[in-house]
């Protein structure tokens, strides 16, 4: 079935709307408070968030596939939360290099505007190059840098990204752990990993984490008027930085390590949002 998101007169506004309407109308959850896109290592953090009122096929809804990506799941979840609040988590992140195009990408940061929530958690997996963290780190994104020569933005749409990564929110999370540690991720196109060259270039840009997610959706959720909370698993050292060969299994394995433990701190700090 084609996608209605390829089809270039389409507004994704309205496929968005059509997208929460039904979600709304499958959970029995009028709005929702919170969104979540959990990436690699992050998504045990649905479990202790709360009480799932609610899991849906993803394909099932307007504008969505299931992911490709081994770790990521094929779900939209509806969690209540323990203050009355709900949050929407969502299983089933496009990336870019997947090559379907930046409305895909931005989709469920858009529905999750659509059905009501304000506040947007943008998680991933990367690969660091502060030699100081180790893989299984949490790491705050505090700023990105978007080497993907593509915006979510469509025409003469001029959004300020000041303050992108919400500087509240880091500081709630770091009510909850005051050693978390904050960073610049550069989000690459992919899915080839980066070439220590590219690698060092990114540090002389004042990089911390590069990956393959995450900026669009985070200029997307600001276009949406969304307050923005970013994190990084540093899953490994970026290339050139580490001796040996990049791996996605590398990727997947740190996250098991560190899922508990991470997912365990985000449960937390969504307590206090």
């Amino acid at each position: 079935m084609t996608n209605p998101l390829e089809n270039p007169t389409a507004n994704p506004f309205e496929i968005a709307r059509e997208a929460a309407q039904l979600i709304a109308e499958r959970t029995g959850v009028a709005k929702h408070d919170i969104a979540l896109t959990l990436g690699s290592g992050w998504a045990k953090a649905a479990d202790l968030i709360g009480e799932t009122v609610a899991s849906i096929n993803a394909a099932d809804i307007p504008g969505f596939s299931a992911p490709v990506v081994e770790g990521h799941v094929a779900t939209i979840r509806s969690i209540a939360l323990p203050n009355g609040k709900h949050a929407l988590v969502l299983g089933a992140r496009t990336h870019f290099y997947e090559g379907h195009g930046v409305r895909r990408v931005v989709h469920g940061v858009r529905t999750a505007a659509a059905a009501g929530a304000s506040t947007m958690i943008l998680t991933n997996g990367a690969g660091g190059i502060k030699t100081s963290w180790k893989p299984g780190t949490a790491v705050l994104i505090s700023d990105h840098i978007n080497l993907t020569a593509a915006s979510p933005l469509e025409g003469a749409t001029f959004i300020d990204l000041t303050d992108l990564y919400s500087k509240r929110l880091r500081d709630v999370a770091r009510s909850v752990d005051a050693g978390l540690d904050e960073g610049v991720y550069v989000q690459f196109r992919g899915p080839h990993y980066e070439t220590p060259a590219e690698v060092q270039m990114v540090k002389h840009f004042g990089g911390h984490l590069v990956g393959m997610s995450t900026a669009l959706e985070a200029i997307a959720a600001r276009e949406a008027g969304m307050e923005v909370l970013g994190f990084s698993l540093m899953t490994n050292l970026a290339a050139g930085i580490q001796d040996t060969p990049l791996s996605h299994a590398e990727v997947l394995g740190a996250g098991r390590e560190a899922e508990g433990r991470i997912s365990a701190l985000l449960a937390e700090i969504i307590t206090k949002l």
